[in-house]
């Protein structure tokens, strides 16, 4: 398997670069990337409302944090299993740099072991309490399959530098857009760890939407092959996330690190 991926990847690196020679007056250029992403997410309140048990309270002011992956060797997991991110993008006006993009990042939020300040109705009674948050006491709360965020950019890129021969070049873009999250919600709340069936049923859901902007700097070698470096700020709001007998949302903000390895080549109509 791994060297047919290397023989595959060979193969449209030439493909792509035989197209960059053939088609240097083409008028746009499409680019794909893949890569992996690091995240910092602001504190944030966990509404859960569960009408058929007498349940409507919020966790105020939670932490959470990402799960990399990457970080604990890629060669001996999938690719898929990490933080990872892909970009597919069309910049159909080379000159002035403008363009549109795809920008999907498989990012993970895990409501962290705390001290969790809990504000509303639980069993039917107001409470104002704090409850030790974890899994020994029947607790958790993953979007570890992903909060996945899926945004439609539209991009504008700037020329920064570039060799006589057209070999390096460093360009700077700026991406900003709105999309959907595509959450996996797997969590419980407050029962014991042996009750299975109160557990809610983990799946993807179309959970909410997101605004997102990123500033990245890429560096291209021999016309084709590129390293990005994106920094990105990303606000998240998820709606009917589906819990034991609710539902559950939650809005935060994010900060995040993206390094990407992608391939660019020219397309559409030739210039007149």
């Amino acid at each position: 398997m791994k060297r047919l991926l290397v023989m595959f990847s060979i193969a449209l690196i030439a493909l792509t670069v035989s197209a960059q020679e053939k088609n240097k007056d083409r008028k746009g250029e499409f680019y794909f990337s893949w890569g992996y992403n690091k995240e910092w997410y602001t504190r944030s309140n966990v509404r859960v409302m569960q009408p058929s048990i007498g349940n409507d309270y919020k966790f105020v002011g939670i932490k959470g944090h990402d799960h990399p992956g990457w970080d604990e060797g890629l060669f001996h997991i999938a690719l898929s299993i990490p933080q990872y991110n892909y970009r597919i993008g069309y910049i159909f006006d080379k000159k002035r740099g403008w363009g549109w993009e795809i920008n999907f990042d498989h990012t993970k939020f895990i409501f962290a072991d705390q001290n969790a300040h809990v504000v509303g109705k639980l069993n039917n009674k107001q409470v104002d309490t704090t409850i030790a948050f974890n899994a020994k006491n029947g607790y958790y709360y993953y979007l570890n399959n992903g909060a996945n965020f899926l945004l439609f950019n539209v991009t504008k890129r700037w020329h920064f530098y570039e060799d006589k021969k057209n070999n390096f070049k460093l360009d700077v873009f700026a991406k900003g857009g709105i999309g959907p999250v595509i959450p996996h919600v797997e969590n419980q709340f407050g029962y014991t760890p042996d009750s299975i069936k109160e557990k809610n049923e983990p799946h993807f859901q179309i959970g909410g939407w997101n605004v997102g902007a990123e500033a990245a700097i890429r560096a291209t070698f021999f016309k084709t092959i590129y390293l990005e470096y994106a920094n990105k700020l990303d606000f998240a709001s998820y709606s009917g996330l589906r819990i034991y007998q609710g539902n559950a949302r939650q809005s935060f903000g994010t900060y995040e690190m993206i390094l990407n390895l992608g391939f660019t080549f020219p397309m559409g109509s030739r210039k007149q």
